[in-house]
């Protein structure tokens, strides 16, 4: 499990009005103990598209990224910690 430190949200644009609903890009710095096996000695960065089409919202794609060199981690949440990441993602997304 990881703790969430820092966040930035930001309204992604739709130039072509091809997607449906709004997204928003959520960069999440994490907080990784060093035991769990998605520590990284440089950080590790979630990086969350979210989607509100309606009065449905949800994760539409997400990745882990290491913080200082933004490399691809092949990673996936568990099952409560998408959870956890859709509630913090409605609760602050209209407030980057």
């Amino acid at each position: 499990m990881f703790t969430i430190t820092e966040y930035s949200a930001e309204l992604m644009k739709d130039p072509f009005g091809i997607l449906s609903g709004t997204r928003y890009e959520f960069i999440l710095d994490l907080a990784v103990e060093e035991d769990d096996e998605l520590y990284q000695e440089e950080g590790v960065t979630l990086r969350v598209i979210y989607v509100i089409d309606g009065d449905t919202a949800k994760i539409a794609k997400y990745e882990f990224l290491t913080t200082s060199t933004n490399k691809y981690i092949d990673f996936e949440l568990e099952e409560e910690e998408e959870k956890m990441v859709l509630a913090f993602c409605k609760e602050h997304f209209d407030k980057p």
